[in-house]
């Protein structure tokens, strides 16, 4: 055989070895994705502005009139992202005019596949989020499960998602809205906010840092002239071009690395967070996030909804109501989650009377 000959028969040889490797992966990987049936189709109202961007023709991904929605796909949280997705769509009035932006950790083509095949007509792109962005930074927390650096992927939104892209709605995948999120997407940021959210002044804001941090007279001073309130992450309304302008990222990655040398904070991608923004928000109302319905999983504790009304369930905290569904032991909130659940086949639960 002659050495091109040799050559391109290695390679083809190769290539083969590749795809045959990736084949088995996809196979193994897919006996444990969960399956979901397809979603209904949702279409338009007649006043609906029909979406036309110069540079790309019919195409809203790109587009300022669009409502451009962020999240994160994860394996543990894929059946929670379905539904929250299905919620987003029901409850539109131009789900056609949503634009969704999805980060990925790992499995990127699984999980492509699994929102594609529950959602044939969505628009959405997937952006991947490695390791080494952030790695460095990590720090562990008090619960395993913030330790993900997916959890860190809100704060490169700016970096990941489109230059054309000025505006999103980032929120997380245990939630479901009941309400249409153009609405929220359309909050006035003022002239110089970088993100909006539902703000809590009554909060013990203290508890969210350590004794190191607050006897530290240089930290402390953070938060001078300040009116530090606690705000949750899972929902934040985000003006990416002031973010890009004003290098938030960099100034959250400053305090996780202070954290990796005097650990000044325990709950993993929140404290940098409210270090850099709290007191600084456009407060959005509480009816867009009615969070903490997680609950603890562990002793079933069960919440109620804040008082007034609700346009968002958010279940964060350990408790999912995917899981206390299919161990049978749901809370009775869950019950609003579980229409939205696309998973084939579900197990049958039972609320106590």
């Amino acid at each position: 055989m002659s050495k091109p000959q040799h050559f391109h028969f290695v390679l083809l040889l190769s290539t083969v070895v590749v795809a045959l490797a990736a084949i088995a992966n996809a196979a193994a990987a897919t006996s444990i994705t969960p399956r979901f049936k397809e979603a209904p189709s949702f279409y338009n109202s007649p006043d609906c502005p029909l979406i036309i961007d110069e540079n790309h023709g019919f195409s809203i991904l790109f587009s300022d009139q669009a409502v451009h929605v962020a999240m994160t796909l994860d394996t543990a949280y894929i059946r929670g992202t379905v539904a929250a997705i299905l919620s987003i769509l029901q409850h539109s009035s131009c789900p056609q005019n949503i634009a969704f932006h999805f980060v990925y950790y790992e499995r990127a083509i699984l999980r492509r596949a699994t929102i594609s095949s529950s959602f044939p007509h969505l628009n959405f792109l997937v952006y991947p989020f490695y390791d080494s962005s952030v790695s460095r930074l990590l720090s562990t927390s008090i619960r395993s499960a913030l330790d993900c650096p997916l959890n860190y992927a809100r704060s490169y939104l700016a970096n990941l998602l489109p230059s054309c892209v000025h505006r999103v709605v980032y929120l997380d995948s245990d939630l479901v809205l009941i309400d249409d999120i153009a609405k929220l997407a359309a909050t006035p940021l003022g002239d110089n906010s970088v993100l909006a959210a539902p703000e809590y002044c009554n909060a013990n804001f203290t508890s969210y840092f350590t004794s190191t941090f607050w006897s530290n007279t240089y930290f402390s001073l953070t938060f001078a002239n300040r009116k530090a309130c606690y705000f949750n992450t899972g929902v934040m309304v985000i003006d990416l071009d002031r973010w890009r302008e004003g290098d938030y990222t960099t100034k959250i990655e400053e305090w996780m690395e202070v954290q990796k040398r005097m650990r000044i904070y325990e709950l993993g991608s929140l404290p940098p967070f409210l270090l850099v923004f709290a007191g600084n928000i456009v407060p959005v109302d509480r009816r867009w996030n009615q969070h903490g319905l997680g609950g603890d999983n562990f002793i079933g504790l069960c919440r109620d909804l804040h008082h007034g009304p609700v346009s968002l369930l958010h279940w964060s905290g350990k408790g999912k109501p995917w899981a206390r569904l299919d161990a049978n032991r749901p809370c009775p909130l869950d019950a609003l989650w579980e229409p939205y659940d696309l998973l084939q086949p579900k197990t049958p639960f039972a609320l106590d009377s």
